[in-house]
């Protein structure tokens, strides 16, 4: 009997625990022996306990290495802080990876798109340095430090010859930010210099954007820093269906986190109409994690069996199935 592992399950809150429910329900499935430790973050916790992330929380993933988390509202312009982002500071979960590729059954203008985000996952603007000077007047702090540029340029360069990619692009704005963006770059170049295979280029975010939107096939993997690859991940993720389509990782040395990458939609949340997808979908990324690379190819090719057919498919994909259905659907699919 395969060996189990066990998994810190964070329900998250909207639609989290709907679409939680059916993404362990579909990966159960998948032929993998995994045990679930149930977790709680977000809104519900922080009286409680004073944080969206409760110490209980990141003990239970330091123990187990790997967690799937569903959506966790984050309050704008006031309240607690992400715990998206204080999961990624305290676990260092340094590298955010965003597999963007077409899926059939859902139509969009492009074609064949098949690229990878990387994103700088634990400084940048996002390291919360901020402050009111006087008021009506706040100040940032952007972070940019050799040790995680170059850290996250090998994290690229490693999983690119890993699934055999050709290209790794910089995306940057170092004709403005000289200093912060110009360092890295240089990490990145270095980092370049010692893997001569792989083809390395620099693009400025904006121009960036524009040739994504022009023709994403163009690309293969981005490389950017914490703000630029929040942005551009997005960007991308329309590019083929929407965020409720695509999986999202945060990667450390030590452990993983696979996420949905979209909202908690409190407004359709206990309807049970949600889009499951891409909470599936960043399970069939912590099955590869975990090196169930077999029992992965299943659930994807379930999946993407499943939005093949238009009864299938939910709402938000121009179907009209439930969020039940279409989870058992994908069941349906990897029973044959």
């Amino acid at each position: 009997m395969a060996s189990a592992h066990h998994i810190t399950l964070i329900p998250g809150d909207g639609i989290g625990p709907e679409v939680a429910e059916a993404a362990v329900r579909v990966l159960d499935a998948s032929g993998a022996t995994l045990v679930w430790e149930r977790e709680e973050a977000g809104a519900a916790v922080v009286e409680q306990y004073g944080t969206p992330v409760p110490p209980r929380l990141l003990e239970s993933i330091r123990r187990t290495g790997v967690a799937l988390k569903g959506p966790v509202t984050t309050p704008v312009g006031k309240g607690f802080r992400s715990a998206n982002v204080t999961l990624r500071q305290e676990l260092d979960l340094y590298a955010a990876v965003r597999p963007v590729k077409s899926l059939p059954g859902v139509e969009t203008h492009w074609k064949d798109i098949d690229l990878i985000v990387i994103r700088e996952n634990t400084e940048g603007l996002y390291a919360g340095l901020e402050h009111q000077v006087v008021p009506g007047v706040v100040e940032s702090l952007k972070i940019v430090t050799e040790r995680a540029s170059t850290r996250i340029a090998r994290y690229a360069f490693t999983l690119a010859e890993k699934q055999r990619r050709r290209r790794i692009s910089s995306v940057h704005k170092a004709n403005i930010l000289k200093l912060s963006d110009g360092l890295f770059l240089e990490c990145a170049r270095q980092v370049a210099r010692e893997h001569p295979d792989i083809t390395y280029d620099e693009i400025i975010i904006d121009n960036c954007a524009m040739q994504l939107v022009r023709d994403p096939t163009r690309f293969d993997v981005l490389l950017l820093e914490n703000l630029y690859g929040d942005i551009i991940s997005d960007l991308c993720a329309g590019l083929v269906g929407g965020l409720g389509v695509v999986a999202g990782s945060n990667i450390g040395d030590h452990c993983g986190v696979f996420e949905a990458v979209h909202g908690s939609a409190p407004d359709i949340a206990g309807r049970g109409i949600a889009n499951p997808t891409a909470l599936i979908l960043s399970g069939v990324e912590l099955l590869r994690y975990l090196g169930e690379n077999t029992a992965a190819d299943r659930v994807a090719g379930a999946v993407h069996a499943t939005l093949s057919d238009s009864k299938s498919r939910t709402r938000d994909l121009g179907g009209t199935a439930t969020l039940d259905e279409f989870t058992r659907a994908v069941l349906t699919h990897l029973e044959t």
